[in-house]
């Protein structure tokens, strides 16, 4: 079913700038857990493929923290179709999915471990933690 947008193209571009790429909610709550948690780590590894969110580059393990809208989370309801111009999105989410598949197998090629934590896994905390410890020991 074709819908129309209901603001401009140049509202709804000014809208998609503010989407934020690193230092997102998620992101910082991830940080948090892990600071308090005592691990020290290096942020958005510019010359790792995927840029990863996180690195320990002693322990050769990186961290991704996915927004469930962006990455495709399957089986999450914060995964949902946008209702207009379905087409244009389904091929964005198609090429993103594919981007982080292969990144992953980059970094895991290359020796490292990946770790993704998805947005909607950040409500409970003592999972979260225990989740992130489990992976860096």
């Amino acid at each position: 079913m074709f819908m129309i947008d209901t603001v401009s193209s140049a509202k709804r571009s000014r809208i998609m700038s503010l989407v934020k790429g690193k230092n997102t909610r998620p992101e910082m709550t991830v940080r948090r857990v892990l600071h308090a948690a005592g691990f020290r780590y290096r942020l958005h590894g510019n010359s790792l493929p995927g840029k990863p969110d996180i690195v320990f580059a002693k322990k050769r393990k990186v961290i991704f923290v996915h927004g469930c809208f962006w990455h495709r989370h399957v089986g999450c309801n914060l995964c949902r179709m946008p209702k207009t111009n379905q087409l244009f999105w389904s091929e964005k989410f198609k090429a993103n999915v594919i981007r982080d598949g292969l990144n992953n197998k980059l970094l895991v090629s290359g020796g490292w471990s990946v770790l993704t934590v998805w947005e909607c896994e950040i409500s409970d905390l003592e999972h979260l933690e225990k989740r992130l410890r489990d992976f860096l020991s």
